[in-house]
């Protein structure tokens, strides 16, 4: 009997390591060509498999496949495409298996956060449902941290490291120039979740470093509590340093700053604006003279400041997904096990897929000081050992050395599916 190949694809918001993981795939699934036979990316996504797009990574060298452990995107493509359930649309199911048939495919691994976990574990079902064999083990990605079961998330260690560097260094600047700008704001990332938010605290080894004010999705926005917040600030420090999560919400449960009726893929209220609205009630209400930075796609692309921790998590994330589906296992996903003890150690585990798909992990209350403006010890304690350790990229001629595939398709067996 043929050996199956495997299907891998990226999903979601991309990370400055998501490609580490799919160089632990690739690596780890050519180490066992005995019992596995190609490995198919998807182009974009999931919608490689639908579309029958499926990239051959047995056209890239061993150097290629190795260079993707320093390389910052997807490297096959992304997309937020969320499958229906069986029910609402079977013929896109039916796709899957006749594509997957097609290639020989019997492995499917889908990368990515709460949303294609569930992806991933609606592709778990359909074998049994529609008579096709398929073993279904999703890797955790996504810079919000926001996967429940696992420790943390591969693509938070670097975004986190990031954001305290980045208000660390905005910090020094403002506090130089505090006799002009008073008040400097960054908006991250983290629509429900304030975990990137709360990374940037660990930058204030004091009370007088930035940030000195962190916004936290879990904690309602209260104009007056901030602007007195912020006033005392400046008066005690003489400049003020903030970070917001882009999915602050007011006491209506409204975010504080939405592109009206604008949603993604996905379906979610799409964000923007946050760190301009809040600028505007600082000026309006207290009159300081205010800058603010939107980090965006730089804090989730940033491989130059990556965590080595993250880096070296992600890829054993891959590898291991690798490793447990030739022992046989089945509907799952990789996860991240913190070890007890002082010194921070981890190893890799499973869990089944139905305890991550579309559940979110928000920020323990106790994570978050008293007042609803910074992070406690115990937050500290939880992620300063994700930001541990320096992995800079290859350089030449003083830029980094990233690689680009050459993401040769597979030949077409079916016919074009309009999705």
């Amino acid at each position: 009997m043929a050996k199956k190949n495997i299907f891998y694809a990226q999903s979601g918001g991309v990370t400055a390591v998501i490609n580490a993981s799919a160089c632990g795939v690739i690596e780890t699934a050519r180490q066992h060509k005995n019992e596995l036979g190609k490995v198919y990316a998807g182009r974009n996504g999931i919608l490689g498999a639908l579309k029958e797009e499926l990239i051959d990574t047995s056209k890239e060298s061993s150097k290629a496949v190795q260079a993707l452990y320093h390389t910052p995107g997807g490297a096959f493509g992304s997309c937020r495409y969320k499958l229906k359930s069986l029910e609402q649309n079977q013929r896109e199911y039916e796709r899957l298996i006749a594509v997957f048939a097609a290639h020989n495919i019997g492995y499917f691994f889908y990368n990515g956060g709460n949303d294609s976990q569930d992806t991933a574990y609606k592709v778990s079902q359909i074998g049994e449902k529609l008579g096709y064999p398929i073993t279904c083990i999703g890797i955790p990605k996504t810079m919000d941290n926001d996967l429940p079961v696992t420790d943390n998330c591969p693509g938070f260690g670097s975004v986190a490291k990031y954001a305290a560097i980045s208000i660390q260094e905005a910090s020094f600047d403002v506090r130089s120039m505090c006799t002009s700008t008073q008040v400097f704001i960054l908006e991250v990332m983290g629509r429900h979740a304030g975990w990137v938010a709360a990374a940037s605290g660990l930058a204030a080894q004091t009370e007088a470093e930035g940030p000195h004010i962190i916004l936290f999705p879990e904690i309602t926005f209260n104009k007056e509590k901030f602007l007195k917040q912020v006033a005392d600030c400046v008066k005690k420090y003489d400049f003020c340093a903030i970070v917001a999560s882009e999915g602050i919400k007011d006491h209506t449960g409204e975010f504080v700053a939405t592109i009206a009726g604008s949603v993604d893929a996905f379906g979610h209220k799409q964000l923007g604006g946050t760190a301009a609205t809040l600028a505007t009630i600082v000026k309006d209400n207290l009159g300081y003279k205010i800058h603010f930075a939107i980090a965006d796609y730089l804090q989730r692309a940033a491989r130059h400041v990556v965590s080595k921790t993250d880096l070296e998590q992600a890829y054993a994330a891959g590898q291991k997904a690798v490793e447990f589906a030739v022992k046989g296992m089945n509907n799952i996903m990789t996860t991240i096990i913190r070890k007890p003890g002082k010194r921070y150690s981890w190893k890799i585990g499973s869990t089944p897929l139905n305890t991550v798909a579309n559940v979110e992990k928000f920020m323990p209350r106790d994570f978050i000081t008293k007042n609803g403006f910074h992070i406690t010890n115990k937050a500290r304690t939880y992620l300063l050992p994700l930001i541990q350790g320096e992995a800079p990229p290859p350089y030449k001629n003083g830029l980094p050395d990233y690689v680009t595939l050459k993401n040769i398709l597979v030949p077409k067996k079916l016919k074009k599916f309009d999705l």
